[in-house]
């Protein structure tokens, strides 16, 4: 069974071949005329006809070798409300001349031409960029394009479909090459004034929390034991070969450490749905938090319940501060899908002990369960440092010993999301990230050919 794009191909091919069996019906026939009334002019024709049919078909046959399809982005990485300059580059690296080169180029709609239409296709937000051009021998000729970005996400400009044939249009060709491009866009961030957020102090006194922290996932000796240590520092192996009472020391840190707990779903259970644009406003904050903690020098990860397009697997980005930080956990904003693996209470209490001790866990969500402030509370009470800023319509209840903030889905600076005129620049610059030179790397050129 044929799938709709080979359907679509073969229509297309019929549409545009002009040679049938009529055409050596049509020889033989002016042959047979000539015979009868002995005129040159006639055989003339029919030699004519049975010369050009085995040239076009030769034509046919070479026309799309040597042609090269180059796609060049300005940049990999940008942002909503910011614009992609793309030059495509055809090469005809041979001596026959083509008349005709039909080219449609797989762009994603949702990256829509400043100056022009994508044509729809078969394939479901997916538009097609068509032109028609003509070239010479040796001849290279380019286009240039500019793409609008207006949402978040991972798009794959994907294969490159070409159409040639014989000066005639009696035979044609047509190849699929694979052109995949990758570009990547942002969620939106924001500064803190513009959340409505404190920019000093917002999960607590930044002095208390460089005190030197005692990990107890590495234990680093042991020691006598003293009248204010605790049972569960105790050492029972050590104490039972020493014969005294041992306790494990383990290894401070001063590191300031802040994990990003992305909660997708936006209602308490998942089969009711998702909320779109509350979903995107969820990612946009915790994008902002990312933003800012790092230009706090903070080693920032992100753990999320969803998970990236074509995957099973909850998204995570490991604490960090290199100069890639922000960009790799932007770009896993930018892909993460409201496809919830588990809830984000279950994440939170499976991911807890695999995290530095002295980290800040700031848990960004949409909505707060029961179940969720529960085991928060339970984690502050074991000494974990916890924050907690919800998108519900209303504030939820205070959380003991919990730093907890409030953002209206309602807002002002929510409001303006759709807008084509956002700039990250305030943002960026606010948080200490200017120049930004990660999300400009343009991309390598292609040839496909």
């Amino acid at each position: 069974m044929k799938s709709p794009e080979q359907e679509t191909q073969e229509r297309r091919r019929k549409r545009r071949t002009q040679f049938t069996p009529v055409w050596f019906e049509m020889a033989a026939l002016l042959i047979i005329v000539g015979l009868i009334v002995r005129e040159q002019a006639i055989f003339a024709l029919a030699a004519s006809i049975l010369t050009v049919i085995p040239v076009a078909w030769w034509w046919k046959e070479i026309s799309l070798r040597g042609v090269t399809y180059e796609r060049h982005l300005d940049k990999r990485r940008t942002f909503p409300g910011e614009h992609v300059d793309m030059t495509v580059r055809i090469t005809n690296r041979k001596l026959v001349p083509l008349s005709w080169l039909e080219i449609s180029d797989e762009i994603p709609m949702s990256l829509p031409l400043e100056q022009g239409l994508l044509m729809p296709t078969h394939a479901p937000r997916m538009g097609s960029l068509d032109h028609v051009v003509s070239l010479r021998w040796y001849e290279r000729i380019s286009r240039n394009y500019r793409l609008l970005c207006t949402k978040r996400g991972i798009y794959n400009l994907g294969r490159v479909h070409l159409r040639s044939g014989d000066l005639f249009t009696l035979f044609e060709e047509a190849e699929e090459r694979q052109a995949d491009e990758r570009l990547i866009v942002f969620p939106r961030i924001w500064t803190l004034a513009d959340l409505g957020l404190p920019s000093k102090e917002l999960f607590g006194e930044r002095k208390a929390h460089r005190r030197l922290i005692e990990d107890p996932l590495r234990t680093v000796g042991v020691r006598d034991h003293r009248p204010e240590d605790g049972m569960r520092r105790i050492h029972w192996k050590a104490t039972a070969h020493r014969g005294d009472l041992q306790v494990r020391v383990f290894e401070p840190t001063a590191t300031l450490d802040l994990v990003i707990l992305l909660n997708v779903t936006t209602f308490e259970h998942h089969w009711q749905g998702v909320l779109p644009k509350l979903l995107e406003q969820t990612i946009e904050v915790a994008g902002s938090i990312a933003a800012w903690a790092l230009g706090q020098r903070y080693k920032v990860g992100l753990v999320t319940n969803g998970c990236l397009v074509h995957s099973d697997q909850p998204a995570r980005v490991p604490p960090g501060r290199s100069p890639e930080q922000l960009a790799a956990i932007l770009e896993m904003l930018a892909g993460v899908t409201s496809f919830a693996t588990a809830s984000i209470s279950r994440v939170l209490l499976r991911e807890s002990p695999r995290l530095p001790w002295g980290a800040t866990l700031v848990v960004v969500t949409a909505i707060v369960t029961d179940r969720l402030a529960e085991i928060m509370v339970n984690l502050r009470d074991a000494g974990r440092r916890l924050a907690l800023i919800s998108l519900e319509r209303e504030p939820p209840p205070p959380l003991r010993g919990i730093a907890s903030y409030h953002l209206s889905p309602s807002g002002s600076v929510f409001q303006s999301q759709n807008s084509m005129n956002y700039d990250a620049t305030g943002a960026l610059q606010s948080a200490g990230h200017l120049p930004f030179a990660a999300y400009k790397q343009p991309s390598r050129e292609k040839s496909h050919g």
